[in-house]
């Protein structure tokens, strides 16, 4: 099994959502783990419940506390234990524009609404004033705008006859712990996903400029120029060769600078079989923290060192436009 990813949860009060998520992490196949719990309350139950299961936990209150600091001491907590990922499960603050920046597309909140219905509170009260047929859980990406994330997975549930707010709630908890389990999952494990990884290469490989996509020997590769003389500036490789890795190889200045790079960051380069005697680096993707700025980087570089110079010189100025 791939390494696992590492999430802390960030909670307020009794926690039954995570421990829904740590108990469902300590499954065999589950592709995370849980590596902290952290509070705003230090008497918040859902502490005990972690400490129990032998979960690192933190906690500092925020009464007292500028939002910023705060926030910069529940992120220290957070990347001081390895967390990859940040889930909130009933976490009781609107976090700052900056530590939301800081995760974007790594941080994931739960919310008991069919969003784009209801953000924000007394969801269950407003849905049945409201007449609908169905309440709701969602599980959304976290961005600046609340409740307003990508939606990555939902759980409808009906409003019966007579049903108040509280015993609407009780029976959406029942959804809540059933879904973020499975959506985080599922989230976390695109990162070994080759098809995934495969579309993001894609994506940022097709956006530079008289660039089209060839199979070279099996393997998806991508060319700057005509299609009839254009030259590879990237590969995608899929475990090729007996390598553990996904990655995308694409061409260095020279063989003491893809030397250098094993050498120094061994996690996030290797020298791919064949092609490495040319210079060319593997950049490996499969790892839960890739950055796909820094994968765009390459790109546009290893594309810059074979494309048409009339080409680049456009860029370029576009660039300074």
């Amino acid at each position: 099994m791939a390494e696992r990813a590492k999430v802390a949860i960030f909670i307020s009060g009794r926690g039954s959502n995570m421990a829904a998520l740590l108990y469902a992490s300590l499954i065999d196949d589950c592709p995370y783990e849980v590596c902290l719990v952290a509070a705003n309350d230090p008497e918040a139950e859902g502490l005990s419940i972690a400490a129990a299961e032998g979960v690192p936990t933190y906690t500092l209150s925020h009464k007292g506390l500028a939002r910023a600091d705060h926030d910069a001491a529940m992120e220290k907590a957070a990347r001081d234990a390895g967390a990859q990922y940040i889930v909130l499960a009933g976490y009781m603050r609107i976090l700052t524009e900056g530590f939301v920046a800081n995760w974007q597309g790594r941080m994931l909140n739960i919310h008991p609404s069919l969003l784009p219905k209801y953000t924000g509170l007394d969801t269950h009260a407003r849905a049945i004033e409201a007449g609908d047929s169905h309440g709701g859980v969602s599980v959304h990406l976290v961005t600046e705008e609340l409740d307003a994330g990508e939606v990555l997975g939902q759980v409808a549930v009906a409003i019966r006859d007579g049903e108040t707010s509280d015993t609407l709630a009780e029976r959406v908890r029942y959804a809540e712990h059933q879904l973020y389990p499975q959506v985080l999952a599922r989230y976390v494990a695109r990162e070994s996903d080759p098809q995934f990884l495969l579309q993001r290469v894609r994506d940022l490989a097709l956006a530079l400029p008289l660039t089209h996509e060839r199979e070279s020997h099996g393997s998806p590769g991508w060319r700057a120029g005509s299609e009839k003389s254009g030259k590879y500036f990237a590969y995608f490789n899929d475990q090729h060769h007996g390598s553990e890795h996904i990655a995308l190889l694409v061409k260095t200045g020279s063989l003491d600078e893809l030397l250098n790079l094993v050498e120094t960051q061994p996690d996030t380069y290797f020298k791919p079989a064949y092609y490495g005697a040319s210079g060319w680096v593997g950049l490996i993707l499969n790892r839960p923290d890739c950055d796909w700025d820094h994968v765009g980087e390459w790109l546009e570089r290893s594309w810059r060192a074979v494309a048409p110079k009339s080409v680049t010189k456009l860029l370029d100025a576009a660039e300074d436009f």
